[in-house]
């Protein structure tokens, strides 16, 4: 493992307690010791400092729209992000069974060690010191933030098109996997009722190529 002193000045963050920044990265595959109960307190606090800064960002923005911006904000995706940002896949304590699968590199992985860092953080030091690093790590991404970003996904856009049209739902299906664990790409399929050839979509996780295919879907059907 790397020096835990450079992942501290990476972070921004130097702690009283090391200890408690080594057991944030270590994984249940590496010991009992690990920081399972820290992701559990990480979320909480990333998400109460998350909802605090976008209520006072976005003072007219309804209960809604608060809801799926903070959700673009703390959902695994942006967590992973920040997390191979500050290489902390360079860090972990991985069993030697998740080492050799590409553990390290497992988005799933960096976003629970982001938030258990963030508890350790907390526990090490007191909520407004963890309030002020995590808002500095997602400066940019706020400031990226805006009200457009709350419109409905195209998932939800195509199943209330079809609703509407008394249609049954759509049905996704990943045909295609491909490149390693941490770079693959995602191929989906949707099709919809009353089509024969399904709409094909890509992306870098399931999700994504579901959103893809739905988008595929929507254009086409709302040009006919």
């Amino acid at each position: 493992m790397n020096n835990i002193n450079l992942l501290e000045k990476t972070i921004s963050y130097k702690f009283e307690d090391q200890a408690l920044l080594e057991v944030a990265l270590t994984h249940c595959s590496a010991s009992k010791n690990n920081n399972e109960r820290y992701e559990f307190l990480g979320d909480s606090l990333i998400n109460m400092i998350i909802a605090e800064q976008l209520y006072k960002q976005f003072p007219k923005a309804t209960e809604g729209q608060l809801t799926r911006l903070r959700a673009i904000c703390v959902r695994g995706e942006t967590l992973a992000g920040i997390a191979a940002e500050f290489k902390i896949g360079e860090y972990l304590k991985l069993g030697v069974g998740e080492l050799r699968s590409g553990g390290a590199n497992r988005p799933s992985i960096l976003a629970d060690t982001l938030e258990a860092i963030i508890a350790a953080i907390y526990l090490d030091s007191d909520f407004e010191t963890i309030k002020s690093c995590s808002l500095n790590w997602y400066e940019t991404r706020l400031e990226d933030m805006s009200l457009e970003m709350t419109q409905k996904d195209p998932k939800t856009q195509l199943q209330e098109f079809l609703q509407a049209q008394h249609k049954p739902l759509p049905t996704y299906t990943v045909v295609a996997i491909e490149g390693e664990s941490h770079e693959q790409s995602f191929k989906v399929e949707c099709l919809v009722a009353g089509r024969e050839e399904p709409f094909v979509g890509e992306g870098t996780s399931r999700r994504r190529g579901e959103q893809a295919a739905a988008r595929s879907a929507l254009e086409n059907l709302e040009d006919e």
